[in-house]
């Protein structure tokens, strides 16, 4: 990436020599033009500096001068920033590198907001950072056109003051926002709980609780719904992951239906952990449980679980790929005991029979409706 203070080597994580996505787009280009500008202009960064949702640390790489704290609920992003950080030369400690689940700074002196696809993640982050702008605050967001509209630019006006947009760039745009301290703001609704309905097997009628974020936040998806009436009938003293798990109710759903299942929710997601967590909680659920964000089954010893249960995500941001899936299923394959199972649900379109099998050797259809299949592969 080239940027007023010359070029960087920058990739995401995992790095994959076949991945032809960048670790950056014209967005992130767009504001450090801005910032150059700004020096110019004899208004350099100073102070604190908080980068929120810089989505592979291309940015804080390139400020990393200024010793920004960055802001994220992805521990992929947190990886690709270490070993960009490296990659560039940056001292250690360079970046202070916080989750989306630790206390902000108390004072923040410029703000910069990657606009994340979430419009709850954009709001609960900045309620939460709220309190530690001042009215000598730089703010200033970023985003693909088609990332930033109307609602975005409420909740900047709504939560921290006056907001207005650039012209666009590259299709990228950029959101200025003048901080009013003493706007009156509503009370974080993050998290948010709700009650399942009934004729869901083992979680009817049981409580969920997402943070800001996680996917189907104020409800039940119609996929997780039709997975969760056709779980496999786990029985005994047996190793389960919720891979993927979101809010964790699949791996609730599968601690309540056996009791004696030691269960682990992983993500990477900070988020969604910190839901799943949450939401084996609110029912009391029996049983142990272990709570993970991660890359996927990394770390997990070969051979050492039973079931693996995930419905895999098919786009990265904006892009619509498959290897996130494809790189789920390969860890299940190594964590999976002989004769252990991976439990699969996704839109039929997606041909994932045909990517178990040939990863397995095998894919049985467990259940299907017009939109959505059950598939079961069994490691031999």
């Amino acid at each position: 990436m080239t940027t007023p203070w010359g070029e960087l080597e920058l990739a995401r994580f995992p790095e994959d020599p076949r991945d032809r996505l960048r670790a950056w787009d014209a967005a992130d280009e767009y504001l450090l033009r801005h910032l150059a500008r700004l020096a110019d202009e004899g208004i350099p960064l100073s102070g604190t500096v908080v980068v929120v949702g810089d989505r592979w640390g291309a940015l804080v790489t390139a400020l990393a001068e200024h010793r920004p704290v960055q802001i994220t609920d992805s521990f992929l992003a947190q990886e690709a920033t270490r070993a960009n950080l490296a990659r560039g030369g940056a001292e250690t400690g360079a970046v202070q590198l916080l989750t989306t689940q630790d206390p902000p700074p108390a004072r923040i002196d410029v703000l910069l907001v990657r606009v994340p696809k979430s419009l709850a993640l954009l709001e609960d982050q900045l309620l939460r950072l709220a309190p530690a702008v001042h009215d000598g605050t730089v703010v200033v967001g970023t985003g693909m056109v088609k990332e930033i509209h109307t609602s975005t630019l409420q909740l900047f006006e709504r939560i921290l003051g006056p907001t207005r947009t650039s012209l666009a760039e590259k299709k990228a745009r950029l959101i200025f926002c003048t901080p009013e301290p003493s706007l009156e703001r509503t009370a974080n609704p993050w998290p948010y709980g709700y009650t399942l309905p009934d004729g869901i097997g083992p979680v009817s009628g049981r409580t969920v609780v997402n943070h800001a974020g996680v996917f189907c936040a104020d409800r039940l998806d119609i996929g997780t719904r039709f997975f969760l009436q056709h779980l496999p009938d786990s029985r005994g003293a047996q190793r389960v992951v919720d891979l993927g798990c979101g809010n964790g109710v699949v791996g609730t759903a599968a601690a309540l239906a056996n009791p004696e299942a030691e269960v682990l929710f992983v993500d990477e997601s900070f988020q969604a952990v910190a839901s799943a967590e949450a939401t084996y909680k609110a029912n009391g659920v029996p049983g142990h449980a272990e709570f993970r964000v991660g890359d996927g089954l990394a770390g997990l010893p070969a051979g050492s679980v039973d079931i693996v249960l995930t419905n895999p995500p098919f786009h990265t941001h904006q892009a619509t790929t498959d290897a996130t899936a494809w790189r789920m299923f390969t860890g299940a394959k190594r964590v999976l005991r002989p004769g252990g199972e991976l439990w699969v649900i996704g839109n039929r379109h997606l041909g994932y029979h045909l990517k178990l099998r040939r990863l397995f050797g095998n894919s049985q259809l467990v259940a299907s409706d017009p939109k959505f299949v059950v598939l079961k592969a069994v490691k031999r």
